[in-house]
């Protein structure tokens, strides 16, 4: 099988599994984000720590599995949320497990374990607030809308940044990071994104006023390439083409939520401090 046939095969269902999980129901999308969110913490861990440190790896992986589990049960099916207090024993494990070890070799990992949770589990703890809110209905197409803009910015900004921005003399955005985005990348991915946000806001599927929707637009692409550079310091740090190889043809799930994992902390404060969740 060629790789275009195995990239174009892994695209359709993992947009299938998204739209499913996204739109069908607040179980299915609980699922789904939590899977999602072990992935990514799971590949950040183990490309900046390989096989070491694992009882803090899993450490970390409980406190944010917790913690999204009880956000979603309080979101959208009554949990109280003390619950969520529980993610505090696997947190405070982590330091004091290696107080307790008779090897401190290495002890700066911990900042990587502390990391993993704050960079790759944080975000996604916020999609329940996102989709529904404490006792609120269920909306998917919220968050939806949020993934629209990403991909359709990421589509400009290729198609902008292969049309112009690889030429001798155009600007580079970051070349030390990622050597091929370039600032017309980035004009071309801000452009798809208020163009998308405003037919969104035009066909009703953002609920918000023009200007709430454009300013998304805005914010998002803008975000989501943030995280798409942050997420390649990494891989240049410790040599990695990819974070993982879960999805045939598009590496790990790390590489398809980079631009998410700053995209969406920066769409739930904006809709917080407008009053918007």
């Amino acid at each position: 099988m060629s790789d275009f046939v195995k990239r174009t095969i892994s695209s359709a269902v993992f947009l299938a599994v998204m739209l499913a999980g996204i739109l069908f129901h607040p179980a299915a999308f609980s699922i789904l984000f939590l899977l999602v969110m072990y992935c990514a913490m799971r590949e950040f861990m183990s490309m900046t720590m390989g096989d070491k440190w694992l009882f803090q790896q899993k450490m970390a992986l409980f406190t944010a599995s917790i913690a999204f589990i009880v956000l979603s049960g309080w979101c959208f099916f009554g949990v109280d949320l003390k619950w969520a207090l529980l993610a505090l024993i696997p947190f405070a494990l982590i330091p004091l497990s290696v107080v307790f070890s008779p090897n401190h070799d290495s002890v700066e990992y911990l900042a990587f374990t502390y990391f993993a949770v704050l960079y790759a589990g944080l975000p996604f703890c916020l999609t329940p607030f996102i989709v529904g809110g404490a006792g609120g209905q269920f909306q998917g197409l919220l968050l939806l809308n949020v993934f629209l803009i990403i991909w359709s910015s990421d589509v400009g900004a290729y198609s902008l940044g292969t049309l112009f921005g690889q030429k001798p003399n155009s600007r580079k955005l970051a070349p030390a990071i990622s050597p091929k985005k370039s600032y017309w990348g980035l004009w071309g991915g801000i452009a798809c994104g208020l163009l998308v946000s405003w037919l969104l806001n035009v066909i009703g599927w953002m609920p918000y006023s023009l200007l709430h929707c454009l300013a998304l637009g805005l914010i998002i692409p803008v975000a989501g390439v943030c995280g798409d550079l942050f997420e390649s310091v990494w891989k240049r740090r410790f040599g990695f083409k990819d974070s993982g190889s879960i999805i045939p043809g598009h590496g790990g799930m790390l590489d398809r939520f980079d631009s998410s994992l700053f995209a969406i902390p920066a769409v739930f404060v904006y809709l917080l401090v407008f009053g918007l969740l």
